[in-house]
């Protein structure tokens, strides 16, 4: 046997071998991942057990998705650079392998077929969320984005309030996608009942919008 394998028969220069030995994490059932709002550039592939990506919402916590053996999540952290606006929490034992942006790109670039695999993974997520949006009515994402505004909103004088947060923050909160958030907002702007005003949203009457409720 080669002194550089193992007793495996594996060689210590395989690229399977060497990221397998030093960015696979053991997480214990209910133990998180991650946490909304983590910032570390790092893609996860889950290698045995299931994980849930939740969030937070005005009506308690909602499950966004579950992932198996050989699925991948939390790309959007490599890929765009964005915190995190989901939690990743171990449903049972799990095993995950956490490539950092260096590494992964490095793979990519070795295996060019480990790109093709994300491309098309989030080419399909992107086709589900099409398909979710055009399922729901907009009423199912105005309530909770009325919810928030009406929370969150600080009081102005003539019973209006201004929300300060972004897109991300609001989405968030509300417990839906920035897409989701972005067409339930185009709703209340179209209605009139929110505005744009220096990088605010501004509500002219609270009690309007909170009528939009009924009304959904």
């Amino acid at each position: 046997m080669d002194a550089s394998e193992g007793r495996t028969g594996r060689r210590r220069d395989d690229t399977g071998y060497v990221v397998r030995q030093s960015f696979e994490r053991e997480y214990a059932p209910g133990e998180a991942i991650y946490e909304v709002g983590d910032e570390r550039p790092v893609l996860y592939v889950l290698q045995s057990g299931q994980i849930d990506l939740v969030r937070d919402g005005p009506d308690g916590q909602s499950t966004l998705a579950r992932h198996g053996p050989g699925d991948f999540f939390g790309e959007m952290g490599v890929l765009a650079r964005r915190p995190r606006t989901s939690k990743a929490v171990a449903v049972t034992s799990a095993r995950v392998l956490e490539l950092d942006r260096d590494t992964f790109e490095a793979m990519c670039v070795e295996r060019p077929e480990i790109a093709i695999r994300v491309i098309r993974r989030l080419a399909g997520r992107l086709t589900d969320l099409e398909r979710r949006l055009a399922a729901l009515g907009a009423d199912d994402l105005l309530r909770p984005v009325v919810r928030v505004l009406l929370r969150r909103g600080e009081a102005l004088t003539a019973g209006g309030a201004r929300f300060a947060g972004n897109l991300r923050q609001l989405a968030a909160d509300a417990g839906l996608s920035m897409l989701e958030a972005h067409r339930a907002l185009g709703q209340l702007l179209e209605r009139k009942r929110v505005r744009l005003q220096d990088d605010a949203l501004v509500i002219p009457d609270l009690d309007a919008l909170a009528a939009a409720l009924d009304d959904a």
